[in-house]
This record gives C-alpha cells, structure tokens and sequence, in this order.
C-alpha cells in the first residue's frame, strides 16, 4: 500500500484579504467617528497601506481590518504590520502578507514532528512547504493534531491530504 501524506503550507487567499479590505474600507467611509479625519485603507502594489490624521485613528483602521480578516478566516499570523510613521499630517501603516514557510520555520515545525510525532512519520521541506509522509493515516492524522495544538509564530493550512 502507497504511503498517505499531506503539505503543510502558509499561504493566504488574495480574494478573501480583497473582500476584507473592502468591508473595511466600506465601515471606515460610513462610521461616525471617522467623519472628515481622511481615514483610509487601499492596496498600494502588494503592500496595504491604511492612512489617518492621527496615530490613534491610523491604529483603529488597524484594527478594523483586522477584525475583518478573522471574521473571513484569515490568520493574523500572515499579516505583518509597521508601526504608524507621520508623513506630513497624515500617518501611516504599512502591512505585508506573509505567504509560504521559510527554511528556518520548516525546519522547526520537521523537528516538532520528529521529537513528538508517532514513529514513521517522515516530514520534508519541499520549496516553501513541507511535506509529511507515513504509512498509517491515523499518524498524520496525529500530527495535524498535534501541530494546531502547538503556537507558532506564522500561520499553518493543511492541503492535499492523500
């Protein structure tokens, strides 16, 4: 019988992060508090870029993205934000989107499942995503288990699952 397996990946759906940037543009437009501070957030190339008149507004657009991307599934592992920086009367805050594991972060997460996986499970990093192999499903079955109980600092999906 062939071996069972699944990817591990950190990757973010661009059409979901759209949906919640909208949303959130949308709020900010029609909320009370926001009126007449030019608060805004819009794609500015791959980066997201949310402006404000004041640090703490700048901050609130922040958050109110944030709570949108959750509210849509999306770890806010994979969004990695500056911190607000004055441009003329204006801040700013500029947020990147963290897509595929990094050597260093692969090879935590194989050493995780070497030290406190089931025996004959194999795991190995293939690109920006890592590959884990075993005879027995209930093991990686095991692992998935184990590795949403751990915290790591970037974000986990599970694909491909054979």
């Amino acid at each position: 019988m062939a071996d069972s397996s699944f990817d591990i990946v950190s990757k973010v759906e661009r059409q979901e992060v759209d949906n919640a940037l909208n949303q959130a543009a949308k709020e900010i437009s029609q909320r009370y508090d926001f009126r007449g501070v030019d608060a805004s957030i819009a794609w500015s190339g791959e980066k997201i870029e949310m402006r404000a008149n004041s640090e703490e507004r700048v901050k609130a657009v922040l958050d109110i993205f944030q709570s949108k991307l959750v509210k849509r599934g999306i770890s806010l592992k994979a969004l990695e934000t500056g911190e607000p920086q004055a441009s003329g009367k204006e801040y700013r805050i500029a947020a990147t989107l963290q897509e595929g594991i990094s050597q260093d972060n692969a090879k935590k997460v194989a050493k995780v499942i070497r030290d406190e996986g089931p025996k004959g499970v194999k795991a190995q990093v293939q690109g920006d995503e890592l590959r884990v192999t075993s005879k027995s499903r209930d093991s990686l079955q095991e692992v998935i288990a184990l590795l949403k109980g751990k915290d790591f600092d970037f974000a986990l999906q599970f694909v491909n699952y054979r």
